[in-house]
């Protein structure tokens, strides 16, 4: 089988070109660059020089192709280009839909995020069917649940679009801004994290990478056209969270319940200083008050539909560690 893999550099998406390729399927990946290939080229794996808003590099991707991979997104919270957000997320998604449909690729798998649905109310657990009450936090989730609903719309020209929601991923790969969790779980093992957001007791949904990684090629032998698929783990709050991490390490780190107020205060700050300085705030006022809430979140629509699997969260935290120690020069580490 072709495929046409976008965001292939990322951190689910590298993960994705590789499982892809072992399984014998070719691999067209977009990129920008030699160098950037080079990080994960392989067997049955080759370059498709260009970007998201290139539209002849999208239809010479996609040409041939039996399966579209769409993972390329701006993730990151803050850009000194309002438009970027917007530009990637949901008009390169518009142009690789259109790229498809003119090649007449079957399969578009759209890779989203789980942070459309929104958080939950009185901790209600979330799933597909979950309607929205909150307001979006940053253009990171608006402009996703826009694309979601642009890429419905191209199931009545013949394309198979399914859209995945990973929740919040981590584990062995790319230390990404989308693998940030990774991030912590380092910073903890190496004595430098030192925090838990808020009271410790709100609750967050994380899936291991592997899982994810499963379930997209899952989605494409098995998902239904026009459905959404969340793909998950477990749920558990920020203390039973560095609660397992002490016990994986062994390490019982100094860690201080800090209130989410002080780091909204912090945020508004950095954000203001932007404007001086013009360097990337390290936190947003959005990504803080996202702490504020519940995202308890369910698979079973995934583990039913699709035959995905959730690893335990211990589990994926000792794969992730065993990782982290392996690759201690490559992460930075001496």
């Amino acid at each position: 089988m072709k495929c046409f893999v976008t965001g292939a550099n990322g951190f689910i998406g590298s993960g994705l070109v590789k499982a892809l390729s072992l399984r014998g399927h070719e691999v067209y990946c977009l990129v920008r660059s030699a160098e950037k290939f080079a990080a994960i080229q392989g067997n049955h794996i080759y370059p498709v020089f260009g970007n998201i808003e290139s539209m002849n590099s999208l239809i010479g991707g996609t040409q041939g192709c039996d399966v579209v991979y769409h993972l390329a997104a701006y993730t990151k919270p803050w850009s000194a280009d309002p438009t970027l957000p917007y530009r990637i997320n949901v008009s390169g998604t518009l142009n690789l839909l259109k790229a498809s449909v003119l090649n007449g690729v079957k399969r578009f798998m759209f890779t989203s995020s789980a942070a459309v649905f929104g958080p939950s109310q009185n901790n209600q657990t979330i799933s597909e069917s979950y309607i929205r009450i909150a307001p979006y936090f940053n253009k990171y989730e608006s402009t996703k649940a826009t694309a979601e609903r642009y890429a419905l719309e191209y199931v009545t020209k013949g394309l198979e679009v399914i859209i995945l929601n990973p929740t919040r991923v981590f584990g062995p790969g790319v230390l990404s801004e989308s693998n940030s969790t990774t991030k912590i779980i380092k910073l903890y093992q190496n004595g430098r994290w030192h925090i838990i957001p808020g009271d410790g007791t709100k609750i967050v949904n994380y899936a291991f990478i592997e899982d994810v990684i499963y379930g997209h090629i899952q989605a494409a032998e098995k998902g239904i056209p026009g459905e959404h698929y969340i793909l998950g783990g477990e749920n558990m709050t920020f203390d039973k969270f560095f609660g397992v991490l002490a016990y994986q390490t062994g390490k019982n780190r100094l860690l201080i319940h800090f209130p989410l107020w002080i780091l909204v205060v912090i945020a508004h700050i950095l954000e203001f200083q932007v404007r001086i300085t013009g360097i990337p705030p390290l936190i947003t006022s959005s990504r803080v008050k996202k702490y504020l809430n519940h995202w308890c979140l369910s698979s079973e629509k995934a583990i039913i539909g699709l035959g995905y699997k959730m690893t335990p969260f211990s589990t994926g935290i000792r794969k992730t560690l065993s990782w982290l120690s392996n690759n201690a020069i490559g992460n930075g580490e001496k």
